[in-house]
C-alpha cells in the first residue's frame, strides 16, 4: 500500500470521489451513496468477529477505507473479505493489542501507508472471569492488558494524525459492567471502568483540536459470548432488561457510527449506554 490518494468511481451518471491507496486499481464500489463517514480512515481493533465486525462493516458501508486489527495469525479475514466484497479499501492487522512495541509498529506501518487514522475505534478484549478470592495474577493482568491499556497504547500513537488534521473520533467499546460493576468480574469491570475515565481525559485534553473522545456501553447483547450462557442465566438477565430482549452487534454499532459522524461533533467525553435500559436511574 503506498499513500492514499483520491480516486474516481463512477456509478450511473453521478461521480464520487473515494480513497484508495495509490497505486491501486480502482474497485466498483456497491454502497455508492454519499455516507457519513465518506473520505475518511477508519481502524477497528477487535474486528474479526461479533461487535468489531459489526462496527467495521457498518463504517465501511458509509464510506470509510476499513483497517481490521486482530491477534489472529491472518488478521480480520473474515471481515476484510466482506469489506472487499462491497468494494470498500481495506486491511487487516495482525497485533496483540496490548503490546506495546507491536501497537508502535503496527501504527507506524499505518500512517505510513494510509497516511492517516481519523476513527479510532477501541473493540479489542477478552474476559477472564473468577470469584475474586480465587482470581490470580493473570487472570486480572490480562484482561487489563488486553482491554485497558490497549486503549491508551493505540491512541497515543494514532491522535497525532488527527492533531494534524484537526479531526478525530475516538470511541472505546465498554460495557456496562463497568458502570455497575458485576461478581466475578472485577478484572473486567476494573478495565471498562478505566476505559472511561481514560476516555474522559483524552475527550479533555484533545477537544480543543476538533477530536471527540466517547464511549459505548453494551448490555447484555447476542454474541458468542452471551449464546454460550445457560438458559437460566439468560433468563435472568433478560428479567433485567426493560426492554426484555438481548441487544444485536448492529445496535452497538449503530452508535459507534453517529458517534463518528460529524452530527456529534459536539458531544465528547460521554458514555453511551446501548443496553435496553438496563442500567438506566430510577
Amino acid at each position: 500500500m503506498a499513500e492514499i490518494a483520491p480516486r474516481q468511481c463512477f456509478y450511473g451518471r453521478e461521480t464520487v470521489e473515494k480513497i484508495l491507496p495509490a497505486g491501486a486499481t480502482a474497485l466498483p464500489w456497491i454502497h455508492m451513496a454519499r455516507g457519513p463517514q465518506e473520505g475518511r480512515v477508519a481502524l477497528v481493533t477487535g474486528a474479526s468477529r461479533g461487535i468489531g465486525r459489526a462496527i467495521a462493516l457498518r463504517l465501511g458501508r458509509e464510506g470509510a477505507a476499513v483497517l481490521c486489527a486482530s491477534r489472529s495469525s491472518r488478521p480480520g479475514e473474515g471481515t476484510v473479505e466482506e469489506l472487499r466484497a462491497i468494494g470498500v479499501p481495506c486491511a487487516g492487522l495482525a497485533v496483540d493489542a496490548g503490546d506495546p512495541d507491536a501497537v508502535r509498529q503496527s501504527c507506524e506501518a499505518v500512517l505510513r501507508d494510509w497516511g492517516r487514522v481519523d476513527i479510532l475505534v477501541h473493540c479489542a478484549g477478552i474476559s477472564r472471569d473468577n470469584l475474586l478470592l480465587r482470581m490470580g495474577d493473570e487472570e486480572w493482568n490480562s484482561v487489563l492488558r488486553t482491554d485497558l491499556d490497549s486503549c491508551f497504547l493505540w491512541t497515543r500513537h494514532l491522535c497525532r494524525s488527527m492533531l494534524k488534521g484537526r479531526w478525530g473520533r475516538i470511541i472505546a467499546i465498554g460495557s456496562v459492567v463497568g458502570l455497575v460493576g458485576n461478581a466475578g468480574q472485577a478484572n473486567y469491570a476494573a478495565a471498562k471502568a478505566g476505559m472511561v475515565g481514560f476516555i474522559k481525559s483524552v475527550a479533555r485534553e484533545l477537544a480543543p483540536r476538533g477530536i471527540t473522545a466517547n464511549a459505548v456501553a453494551p448490555g447484555f447483547i447476542e454474541t458468542a459470548m452471551t449464546a454460550a450462557l445457560g438458559e437460566g442465566v439468560r433468563r435472568a438477565a433478560l428479567d433485567s432488561i426493560p426492554q426484555k430482549t438481548f441487544g444485536t452487534a448492529e445496535d452497538v454499532a449503530a452508535a459507534v457510527s453517529f458517534l463518528a459522524s460529524e452530527e456529534a461533533r459536539y458531544i465528547t467525553g460521554q458514555v453511551l449506554a446501548v443496553d435496553g435500559g438496563m442500567t438506566m436511574v430510577g
